[in-house]
């Protein structure tokens, strides 16, 4: 038995059985995120489930060596008075509280990834330094979730009572050369392990795993999801950088194939007014006119005068957001710039000259502001709105009567849309921005409105029928404006939320946002459907067409409503890969390497053509892809944006 206490056999098996508790868990953390989001992420048998989990083993052996570095260091680290019970005890409380932090990562995300849509990262620090009622969030999403909660603490429980089923005896080394030298060989031995593991792998040729990497082991790409685990995604994404320089193609092909700068030629005499609605969490699938042709068996819509509106104007069908939150919609729509794995407005790179629709405005003569109902400086709007050139920002703070504001996020969309009605037209033309509130976790109406709205089958159906009515009682009020009948409305949604129809669950279909185009004034010729697949950053060019600037303007977007045929390339990330549709397919793409290739009609990825499709065409926009990503980079990196 001394022999061992030079060895340290009960210290070192110890800590190997702490380790794979932690293993443990992580699994069933991951077991319990699927089921909570099973309606998103499909997994056709317990097969396929174990297959997933085995490859996750890879992403938790990082996560769990980033948690818990400096408790195998100190369970290891030669100091003689590891096993008496003091020493034990801070090693206990050490192991819980980094453990339980980063567990809890995980439990947050089995309801954060309803409405992100992709895994916790680091961007969500981004967000919550721009508000200040996350506290109350969380509060109201464990009230609306309990049983997160109660999870959460019995799997602790377990976890600290089987933690505890293994103690270590208090022993003194009887010869201490031997225990040093043992103590340094496992520590060497140790480190060695741990550099692998949190690489991911122990070659050095290979660069450590990320969270593209996740897609390696999966068919359909969302279950990337549940091969990942939220504290791997969050610690491998902070300080990260992912806006680099890279080289695929020549400067010619882009210019002839990306086309980054386009020049329109309309002539209009009587510049229109623009206001454009940003509709917080607007999915195309709440409304009615824009599903006509989609076959959803049992389909309802939620927005009534919206789908009034759409028959009196151009919408677009198959529209995509380019972003998977706020912020990311604001510069998708009104700059044309889109966010890929890494936001471009929590990058170093936004804060510098960006021509938009907000620039060309203020060039022609126009009036501009931008209105939200939060407190001033929420999602981070003030300030870029500041970046694009608003010469005016309403908010909380202007609007002035907290007794309209919901308890939560920002004032009530109704009282918000009349002030906005009523404060805008006072010079013109005017270009003004809104971005409403209220369609928003934790789903609620104002009072006054109890059982006015059907529940719908999702929480967000009765806050969306809200927004919908007062968007009605806006019209209602503007209708009387003098500047009414020369002004060109635009409606999208700024990203998606809950799912209530399988045919929105498909993986691209979680950027499915509308499109509106109306105008009372008839010269615009803004009417009909159109089938051709548009997205936010199409906004910004198309409204430079109709007011009539006719220089060039620097756009990955097009003209939606012009003769002349730019190159229509969609872009979107899930969080980790680049997605794009051109032509007849549609394209994944992991920052080097097309890795996927799809019909144009297979919106959730089901069935990967790579390798079995090899056509002139698919060649080209392979390298159309790759070429657009190349200008994207170059242009936000070397300050190329305006």
């Amino acid at each position: 038995m001394k022999f061992f206490k030079e060895f340290r056999k009960q210290e070192v098996l110890a800590l190997l059985y702490r380790i794979f508790l932690a293993y443990v868990f992580y699994q069933v953390a991951r077991l319990l995120f699927w089921f909570f989001n099973k309606e998103l992420i499909k997994v056709d048998s317990v097969s396929d489930y174990f297959n997933i989990a085995y490859h996750g083993i890879a992403f938790d052996t990082t996560a769990i060596l980033y948690t818990n570095a400096l408790f195998i260091l100190l369970s290891l680290i030669p100091i003689v008075i590891n096993t008496k019970k003091v020493y034990q005890t801070i090693l206990f409380w050490l192991y819980f509280v980094t453990n339980g932090i980063a567990y809890a990562m995980n439990f947050g995300d089995f309801v954060y990834y309803k409405f992100a849509q992709a895994r916790l990262t680091s961007t969500a620090l981004q967000v919550a330094k721009h508000e200040s009622n996350i506290f109350k969030v969380f509060t109201v999403s464990i009230v609306q979730h309990p049983f997160v909660l109660i999870w959460f603490v019995v799997l602790m429980s377990l976890w600290v009572f089987l933690y505890k089923k293994i103690k270590i005896e208090p022993q003194k080394p009887v010869k201490l050369i031997p225990y040093f030298i043992w103590s340094i060989l496992v520590l060497c031995g140790t480190a060695v392990l741990a550099v692998g593991g949190i690489r991911g792998d122990f070659k050095h040729s290979t660069r450590p795993i990320n969270l593209v990497d996740a897609n390696r082991f999966v068919v359909n790409p969302l279950q990337g999801n549940i091969v990942l685990n939220s504290t791997f995604s969050f610690f491998r994404t902070l300080g990260t950088n992912n806006f680099k320089e890279v080289h695929f193609v020549d400067d010619k092909f882009i210019a002839d194939n990306v086309q980054p700068y386009k020049i329109y030629d309309r002539k209009v005499e009587n510049r229109p007014n623009i206001v454009i609605f940003i509709v917080e969490s607007f999915g195309r699938e709440y409304s009615g006119a824009f599903n006509k042709d989609k076959n959803i068996n049992g389909y309802v819509s939620y927005t009534p005068f919206i789908d009034s509106l759409a028959g009196h104007s151009l919408i677009f069908p198959n529209m995509f957001a380019n972003g998977r939150q706020s912020i990311h919609g604001m510069s998708s729509v009104l700059a044309g710039i889109p966010s890929l794995t890494d936001a471009f407005t929590s990058s170093p790179y936004s804060n510098q000259k960006i021509q938009s629709i907000v620039s060309v405005c203020n060039e022609l003569g126009y009036d501009t502001s931008f209105y939200h109902g939060a407190p001033n400086g929420s999602m981070g709007f003030l300030g870029f709105g500041n970046i694009l050139g608003f010469k005016h920002y309403f908010g909380k703070n202007e609007f002035n009567h907290d007794e309209d504001f919901d308890g939560m996020w920002a004032i009530w969309d109704e009282p918000f849309l009349q002030y906005f009605a009523k404060n805008v037209g006072k010079k013109q033309p005017f270009m003004s921005t809104v971005f409403t509130a209220s369609s928003h976790h934790p789903f609620k109406i104002p009072e006054k409105y109890k059982g006015k709205f059907k529940k719908g089958t999702i929480e967000m159906h009765e806050p969306i029928q809200y927004t919908d009515y007062a968007i009605k009682k806006y019209f209602e009020t503007v209708k009387k404006e003098p500047w009414f009948n020369n002004t060109i409305f635009v409606f999208t949604g700024d990203h998606t939320n809950q799912i209530a129809y399988g045919e929105y669950e498909k993986a691209m279909n979680r950027f499915a946002v509308p499109l509106i185009f109306y105008s009372p004034n008839p010269q615009y010729n803004l009417k009909g459907v159109d089938p051709e697949v548009a997205q936010q950053i199409d906004i910004y060019p198309t409204l430079a067409d109709l007011i009539g600037y006719n220089k060039q303007i620097r756009s990955w977007g097009r003209s939606l409503v012009s003769d002349k045929k730019y190159p229509a390339i969609v872009v979107n990330s899930d969080g980790s890969t680049e997605q794009f549709i051109i032509g007849n397919h549609m394209y994944r793409f992991d920052g080097r390497e097309i890795t996927g290739i799809y019909e144009k009609n297979d919106l959730g990825f089901t069935n990967n053509l790579m390798g079995k499709l090899k056509t002139p065409e698919t060649e080209k926009e392979m390298q159309t892809a790759k070429a657009w990503y190349q200008d994207y980079m170059d242009r936000v990196i070397n300050r190329k944006l305006h």
